[in-house]
This record gives C-alpha cells, structure tokens and sequence, in this order.
C-alpha cells in the first residue's frame, strides 16, 4: 500500500512527505518539473521504481510546494532554488535525517546540485538523472533549446494542461501507447495547475547552475539516456566534467523518464554507487493471476442512452473499478471501451475483487462478466504478456451477465479458502490448445 502522507513546516507553508523503506541510507527523492506524492504510486511502473529505491534506503519523497499535495501558493510566489532547498531541509528535519543522499530527476537535479555544494555536511552523495545546469540556449551552452523553442512549450502546456500529450520528446517508447497517456494526463493535472505547470516552466528556464558545480565536494553520478530527446546528453557530459570526480553513466535509450524503458538500468547504478553491490537482474517472467472485465450489452447500452451519458457513465465505472482493484492489490494493465485488464499477486484476492467489482457497477444499472487465470506472464514494460493472458480472456468471453468464471488452474489454488465453485463444463478456448475446464464462482461463499 502507499505510504501515509505527512506534512512538514517549511516557514509557513506546509510541505507534504512520504517516508517508505527502512534501510541504512536516507535517500531525498528530488523530482522534476512537478509532482504529487500519492498520485505517483498509482501508476505501476512508477511505483516499481520507487519500490525499489526504498529496497535498499529509508525513501523520503516529497511535492515542492506549490505542486501535489503541498500547499498551493500564487503563482507569482512559486518557489525559488532557494526555497525549494528550504522545503528539503525541513523535510529532513521532520523525518529525524541528519545527512542524506540525493536523487535528482530533470529540473528536480537543478536543485541538488545546489543543495549538495550549499550544505554538504547534509550530502552524503549525488546522484542525477536527465539533469541540465541551464535550460536556455547561449553561445557557450548550446545543447538548451532557445527562448523561442521554450515560450512555445509554455503556451501549448497552459493551453493544452490535463489533455494527453504528445510524448514523442518526452516519453518516446511510449508515444503510442493510449492507456499510459491517460495516466499521465491525470497525473499531472493533480500535480499542478495549468497556469503553475506554465509558471514554472518559466521559471525554470532561466535557471542556471553552471557556477555552482565546481564547488560539489560529495560523491557524485550522473546517469543520462543517450538519446534523451528533452534533455541533450552533452549536458550530462558537461557537468559531470565541471563536478571534480564525478562520474557519468550514459545509459542507452531515448526516455526522459527514469522509471519507463529500462528503469533497471538506472536503479542498478543508483544502488551500487549508494551501497557498493547492485541486485541481482529482476525476472522477465512471473507468476500472476489475470482478470478480464466487461460490462454486458455495452453497445446496446451506449445506443439506449446517448453518448454523453455513456461517457458519465463509464467515468464512473472506470472510478468504482480502480477503486476495488486498489482495495485488493490488483494492477490495471489496460483499459479498452469498457473492458479492464488487471494482475493480482494472488488468486483469492482476484476472485474477492471481481466479485466486488461485479456489486458495485449494479449501482450504475450495469452488469458485468469477468474471467481469470493464474499462469505464468512475461513482463513487457508496463504491459504483460504471455498465453495466460489470451487464456484469461477467452475464459471471461465465456462468462454471463454478473458472472466470474475462473479457470480449473484458479480453482485449485484457492483450495482451502472457502470460495465454492459450479462447475462449467470443458470448453475449448480459441487460440489456446487443449480443453479446459471452466467454473463458476459462487458469489454466496463470500461474504460482501
């Protein structure tokens, strides 16, 4: 589950932190450009990451204020680099950490770096992904987009806040990619305003902190995608050669963002150059339990009511099924129309979601029919998949009006649980070889 929000005084705005993990270093995650700390764990790719730094640190995360779960402030009073280094102190100061180690991402680095030189006897080290020292173009720094590039961006980005982007710069694995340009639509209209998100863009352009890299003194790394499409990777090489001893990782790949394309990399080098030894290699293919939901007779339905209201309507059947995947751990993978493609880390939990899932839309005169299967899937970046997912939904293609039909494979590893089943009969399953047995869950064995 998400760590508990807290918030710490920094003069008089308060500052909202999570503290996750327990390990021997205090490591300050500094993000960029804007962020809320409860909405970042609600995209699974991102909590991975996060999941994985708090694996070998205590992770302090945390919103500058005036972004996430901060305090909003006018948006002529969004923080300086000084005052953002005033909100990490006091966040350091609320969670009892003398010295900590600092990650910065994109614009977040901006600030760390600073913060390290300022206050070294807080650093215990530096590290930085896609980070800039100035994001203007000059003469003498000419991998920064120019002015006129930049008031562009700002324009689109007032204009166009909370729609999805066009992530061909920033997120280029992930361009096409509809169900992960929702989440993060969504997440950055929570993180920010439109006039703040343009605010600081403004602001952010005339930073620049090229003065201040000689004076590092803390152990340094600076990680930076090769093909980095926002951020040019000659800025990384610049300053990692204006930071005495520091050391650059260039790191194949065109993505902006650390935890998309191949987040291991990144994690792999945070992790030895904090604690000396890096894990070993994450599996590509793990054991899960697959769920498929559809509402029945959605087109008939769509036609009956007009689509404006069947617009409303699935808004709130895509928040009542989020809301009972999160109850019990389940990980959306993919949304199409009104269909729901999830994980669970267990069989019983999917069974009890389902059902839940099922109970709740009637509210919304709706009925549902979900499938699952337990088997085992190949990780593909956010997505999943594998012959146990083409399994899970054709058994869900199988199911009827308020129906959860699991496969013999499910059945058998509830065993013991309490859940009772009817038996369905052998079917079999397009595209899959072999017959398989088919049941349906009693939804009286489980209590509501």
């Amino acid at each position: 589950m998400p760590p508990q929000t807290q918030y710490a005084k920094s003069g008089t705005v308060n500052v909202a932190y999570q503290v996750v993990g327990d390990g021997s270093i205090d490591l300050v995650y500094v993000p960029g450009w804007v962020s809320h700390v409860e909405e970042m764990w609600e995209d699974s790719a991102n909590a991975r990451f996060l999941n994985r730094l708090a694996s070998f640190s205590r992770l302090i995360l945390f919103d500058k204020r005036g972004t996430g779960m901060s305090d909003r402030v006018p948006v002529e009073a969004l923080p300086t680099l000084e005052e953002r280094m005033d909100d990490v102190r006091a966040v350091m100061d609320a969670v009892g950490s003398e010295r900590a180690a600092l990650f910065g991402v994109s614009e977040g680095g901006s600030m760390s770096m600073l913060f390290a030189a300022t206050y070294p006897e807080r650093t215990t080290a530096l590290s930085t992904f896609g980070v800039f020292a100035k994001r203007l173009w000059s003469a003498d720094y000419p991998w920064a987009p120019t002015w006129e590039q930049r008031k562009a961006e700002i324009e689109l980005v007032e204009r166009e806040w909370g729609r999805e982007m066009d992530l061909s710069t920033l997120v280029p694995s992930l361009a096409g990619d509809e169900p992960f340009k929702r989440r993060l639509a969504a997440y950055l209209r929570r993180s920010a305003s439109p006039g703040a998100a343009a605010a600081l863009l403004r602001m952010n352009s005339f930073i620049d902190v090229r003065h201040v890299l000689p004076a590092i003194r803390v152990p340094t790394i600076v990680l930076h995608r090769s093909e980095d499409r926002d951020v040019k990777i000659e800025e990384a090489r610049y300053i990692a050669s204006q930071i005495p001893g520091a050391r650059l990782v260039e790191l194949p790949g065109q993505d902006h963002l650390p935890w998309v394309g191949e987040p291991d990399a990144v994690l792999d080098e945070i992790e030895e150059f904090l604690t000396g030894v890096r894990s070993a290699a994450m599996p590509d293919r793990i054991l899960t339990t697959v769920l498929f939901t559809d509402i029945v007779g959605s087109t008939e339905r769509a036609a009956g009511i007009g689509d404006r209201r069947w617009r409303e309507l699935l808004e709130s059947y895509y928040g009542l099924v989020r809301k009972e995947l999160s109850r019990f751990r389940g990980r959306e993978v993919d949304t199409s129309g009104d269909g729901f493609f999830a994980t669970f880390d267990g069989p019983a939990r999917a069974i009890r979601s389902a059902l839940s899932i099922t109970r709740s839309v009637r509210a919304l005169g709706c009925e549902i029919r979900g499938g699952l299967h337990t088997g085992e899937v190949e990780l593909m970046g956010n997505n999943v998949g594998g012959i146990a997912v083409h399994i899970g939904a054709r058994v869900a293609a199988l199911a009827g009006p308020g129906e959860v039909l699991v496969s013999s494979t499910v059945k058998d590893l509830v065993s013991g649980s309490g859940i009772a089943f009817h038996d369905r009969g052998a079917h079999t399953l397009k595209g899959v070889p072999g017959t398989w047995q088919v049941f349906s869950v009693d939804p009286a064995s489980i209590a509501q």
